[in-house]
């Protein structure tokens, strides 16, 4: 019977998955932020949307996405642009809310409020998200084999993607909240917002100038 992937081809890509989803990028980096400013709690609703979010990526795949890109490149520099803005817009809010003067009746907020909530807005940063747009449409395509069918191929490429994904941005969250859980005196929440603000606005500059 035979196999619904290539072995060889899908060792392969499990390597070059582990590698890309370890490597600090807009998810990443969206996830140490979101677990310093919400906490633990927060950590898994984001990861969930951004995996969420990469399963919208790899349906689109499945409808032939390198095609869609090719033919209409400025629709999805668009969507690029529109993720880059609005994760420049959190780290904005999460650096005012660090530098902001306070005055001596008003206590520092003890974790400013990014946007919505963390699953919708780890949805529209994957969704955005430049590593994932070069991924279905640059790294996916050589693995994929021409000889067999498609839809079973995507389904075991995508277990393999959200699973890293999904492990390696739940310890980048984990991480961010036991650092903010560390830090309780006000100033160094101050100071921790400043870094949240630093982080997303890394993140936004790698969403845009790609």
């Amino acid at each position: 019977m035979e196999l619904p992937v290539d072995p060889h081809r899908y060792a392969t890509f499990l390597t070059v998955m582990a590698v890309m989803a370890v490597t600090p990028g807009p998810a990443n980096l969206f996830s140490v932020a979101n677990g310093m400013a919400r906490g633990r709690a927060a950590a898994l609703p984001a990861v969930l949307g951004m995996s969420a979010a990469t399963l919208v990526w790899f349906g689109a795949a499945a409808l032939g996405l390198g095609a869609l890109v090719t033919a209409f490149p400025q629709v999805f520099r668009g969507v690029a642009w529109a993720g880059a803005l609005y994760v420049a817009w959190l780290g904005v809010k999460s650096l005012w809310s660090g530098v902001r003067p306070l005055s001596a009746a008003t206590p520092a907020a003890p974790a400013p409020r990014l946007g919505r909530g963390p699953f919708s807005d780890g949805f529209l940063v994957q969704i955005a998200n430049p590593k994932a747009i070069l991924f279905f449409t640059a790294v996916l395509p050589p693995f994929m084999d021409p000889a067999r069918s498609a839809g079973p191929q995507l389904a075991l490429f995508a277990l393999a993607t959200v699973g890293m994904d999904f492990v390696t941005m739940t310890a980048y969250g984990l991480g961010g909240a036991a650092l903010a859980r560390a830090m309780t005196k006000p100033t160094v929440r101050r100071a921790f917002d400043v870094v949240i603000g630093l982080l997303l606005m890394t993140a936004a500059a790698l969403i845009g100038l790609r």
